[in-house]
């Protein structure tokens, strides 16, 4: 960087300090804390961390920081798993965790609007005597501003979809400043370009949301859990493969592995379990419809050697399964104390699952290394949680080897490098290696909306 690119750096720091004060910080823990996500990724903390109250604010800050040419990182709750947040080039980092603000529900629309900073859990809160709620669960109480820029999916995808599916609208702050608005509350549209999901999964590189218009169910009269363990795992993959071609309407159907359960077990203190392959499942309708739901799934999984269903149809004992399901990084991590978790996904047709897992699983076991795999199964995407000696090198090449080959295994499958935790820095060989040309179209839309390069720079691909 010239001399000249670092007078106007600092000049827009110290603009931006006494603009914001106390909501502008240069210390040193708070910068560490908004380097890094959930994930293995080294922090690269930014020059200085700005907390706005308004979309206006981010316009204020996106302005300047297009005119002085400096990085420019939006930041949710810091969950993401593959480097998303790291401010590899430094500049300023956007919090918009003070952005929290429910604007407007419409009960008869069945959508409501938020603003970026917005939790899943807050919104839930928000939603409690609505009788609506949202249904996009990723897991960790992600801000729902985040959970669009990766284009988020989770445990209930196989019944609800995504955010994809569940993103009606956006506010979109662009690198110069401009504010832009896609989509609204209608549930279709033919006009122009689908710019909302242009910006679903862009990761911070293309614009900063800053509200959203989010689709809205109704809450289900009836909602039942179950546990089920099999033998092994292409048991419980044939089970969901049939249980999903039957037609079914699971509303979660989830993969935990035998090394998985086992800490899963032990973390979340869950007696009365067995360390085996297990489905965790959830029915959502009317009593009558759980009730055949749950039988004809039952009748499936049996006759893939599953044993009998664990049932639980107390709200808070559910809430005890599915919070052991979504403590599943962390119950790994406790396998190993004071090791790195390398957490990795992919996705690939339901048909090709169980080879996918066996062989993923067969890699593991010959390379030595503690690892877990859990699954959003019912659509085929599932996790890989290794656990990595920080202090030996052999293992992070072991590991990234794994890598190389679990994508490998996907792509030749039919499927994908990732099917939810998105690219950042960790996967961006291996979407050149899936899209190939494709991801020179990105490069020249990325270079259209932000021609200084300012956008979550070094993210997804590189320029």
């Amino acid at each position: 960087m010239t001399r000249q690119g670092v007078d106007a750096r600092e000049e827009l720091l110290a603009w931006l300090e006494a603009r914001f004060g106390e909501r502008a910080t240069r210390n040193p823990s708070i910068r560490e804390r908004h380097g890094r996500g959930e994930a293995f990724h080294p922090p690269a903390p930014p020059d200085l961390v700005v907390f706005p109250d308004s979309t206006d604010e981010v316009v204020e800050v996106a302005r300047a920081c297009h005119q002085a040419g400096v990085p420019l990182v939006p930041f949710g709750t810091g969950t993401s798993l593959e480097g998303h947040v790291a401010a590899v080039q430094g500049g300023v980092c956007l919090d918009l965790s003070r952005m929290n603000r429910v604007l407007a529900l419409h009960r008869e629309d069945m959508d409501v609007v938020v603003e970026a900073g917005v939790t899943r859990r807050q919104l839930a809160h928000e939603l409690r005597d609505t009788g609506l709620f949202f249904p996009v669960d990723p897991g960790a109480d992600a801000s729902l501003g985040g959970m669009a820029a990766t284009r988020a999916t989770g445990t209930t995808t196989v019944r609800y979809g995504g955010m994809r599916e569940n993103v009606l609208g956006l506010s979109v702050v662009l690198a110069d400043g401009r504010v832009i608005r896609t989509g609204g509350q209608a549930r279709k549209s033919s006009a122009g370009y689908d710019l909302t999901r242009l910006f679903l999964g862009s990761e911070g590189t293309l614009g900063i949301i800053t509200e959203l218009t989010l689709r809205l169910w109704p809450v289900p009269e009836a909602i039942a859990a179950a546990v089920c363990t099999f033998p092994d795992v292409e048991a419980a993959v044939a089970a969901v493969v049939e249980t999903v071609g039957c037609g079914i309407p699971v509303a979660r159907i989830e993969l935990l592995d035998a090394a998985q359960m086992a800490t899963c077990i032990a973390f979340a203190r869950l007696e009365g379990f067995d360390p085996l392959p297990t489905l965790f499942y959830e029915f959502h309708g009317s009593q009558a419809a759980v009730a055949e739901q749950s039988a004809a799934a039952g009748d499936i999984a049996c006759r893939h050697g599953g044993g009998a269903f664990r049932w639980s149809n107390l709200p808070e004992e559910r809430g005890r399964l599915w919070r052991a399901r979504h403590d599943a990084y962390y119950a790994a991590k406790a396998l190993r104390p004071g090791a790195e978790a390398w957490v990795t996904d992919v996705c690939v047709p339901v048909s090709a699952l169980a080879r996918c897992i066996r062989d993923t699983r067969l890699d593991i076991e010959e390379s030595g290394l503690p690892a877990t795999i859990v699954g959003h199964v019912g659509d085929g995407n599932f996790h890989v949680i290794f656990l990595v000696d920080p202090a030996r090198e052999e293992e992070w090449r072991d590991v990234r080897e794994l890598n190389r080959r679990l994508v490998e295994r996907a792509l030749a499958a039919g499927g994908t490098c990732t099917g939810e935790h998105g690219i950042g820095l960790g996967k961006k060989a291996s979407l050149l290696q899936e899209m190939g040309e494709a991801v020179g179209v990105m490069r020249a839309i990325k270079q259209a909306l932000d021609p200084r390069g300012i956008l979550n720079p070094g993210k997804i691909f590189d320029l």
